[in-house]
């Protein structure tokens, strides 16, 4: 449960922005979008791998 402290003559505004960040910090919607099709574990380790490969890719281009 998600708790935001909103402190008196505080905007409505500023506190929902504190809300979604809380929010989007916790992973919630992350998860249910990975829940939503289930991929098999080989996929997941390809994409691992592939996004391994592109940032070392872009390291080494820094260098």
């Amino acid at each position: 449960m998600i708790i935001v402290q909103v402190k008196e003559g505080e905007n409505i505004e500023r506190a929902l922005k504190k809300f979604k960040r809380k929010f989007e910090k916790t992973g919630i919607v992350k998860e249910l979008r990975s829940r939503q099709a289930f991929q098999k574990p080989s996929v997941v380790n390809r994409k691992k791998m592939m996004k391994a490969i592109y940032v070392q890719q872009l390291r080494s281009v820094e260098e």
